[in-house]
């Protein structure tokens, strides 16, 4: 039977991680292990030599799940160090309430999570909706649908090594369909928020160019979910030839 983990950087009683869950459970066994509270924006953060705390709970529908009091990737990483049955044939990250597109992939936690377990081996997908109000599992009941479809599909596919699926979702009663995308420019909206010593990063969601086509900004803005590789080789190739010109003289003038 195709085994697969299901996490994500909402925490493991959010709605979207039930309705994934739920979808996932019509093609294989799940397990979950997620965060134990919201871990949005914590980005690849990675707890060492400190106690994290790991709970059983349950999902609304009672299904069995590991709560960790940690981040999304602590979730993987204690899960591939023996926390849980692994490996599994795909780790399923999501359903993130809110997209993660452009930059967002830096500091999202449900892309982390794909990411962290591709460092261990396993292949992975992540799943965002573009809605950051989404509170109620049928929320994400379109955005279940096109994880299972694609699901589906990678299982029978194979991805490179450090390479993850990023899917965004539109917030629409129906898909136009699956658009190839490379990552757009997002605009950010933050707000210094102060009180005294007090500070808080606020501000509306952001935007971005929505006109570049082949982007994953353009094809969520016109209806179609897309899908963009990730890989964790963020070196600038196409930079180096330029940066080999420079001819820096790393030892300078010592003798």
């Amino acid at each position: 039977m195709t085994y697969l983990l299901v996490t994500n950087d909402d925490g493991v009683h959010a709605p979207g991680i039930f309705a994934l869950a739920r979808a996932m459970r019509e093609i294989g066994k799940v397990n979950v292990v997620a965060p134990t509270v919201n871990q949005s924006a914590t980005g690849h953060k990675k707890t060492l030599f400190e106690d994290i705390i790991v709970k059983d709970t349950q999902l609304n529908d009672g299904a069995a799940a590991l709560s960790v009091g940690g981040s999304p990737a602590d979730c993987i990483a204690l899960a591939a160090l023996g926390m849980t049955d692994w490996p599994p044939r795909l780790v399923v990250s999501g359903i993130n309430r809110g997209a993660n597109m452009g930059q967002d992939v830096t500091q999202s936690g449900t892309v982390s999570a794909a990411l962290e377990a591709t460092i261990h081996g396993v292949p992975a997908v992540a799943f965002s909706l573009d809605n950051y109000t989404a509170d109620d599992p049928e929320d994400y009941a379109v955005a279940a649908q096109v994880a299972q479809a694609v699901v589906r599909n990678l299982l029978d596919k194979s991805l490179p090594p450090f390479t993850v699926m990023n899917i965004n979702i539109p917030n629409v009663q129906q898909v136009k369909g699956i658009r190839l995308t490379r990552q757009g420019v997002r605009t950010y909206r933050d707000e210094l928020e102060r009180d005294g010593e007090r500070c808080r990063i606020v501000g509306d969601p952001p935007t971005g160019k929505l006109d570049e086509i082949g982007t994953d900004l353009w094809a969520v803005h016109n209806g179609y979910a897309s899908m963009t590789p990730i890989h964790l080789d963020m070196t600038a190739h196409q930079f180096m030839a330029d940066v080999a010109a420079w001819d820096i003289d790393v030892l300078g003038d010592a003798p």
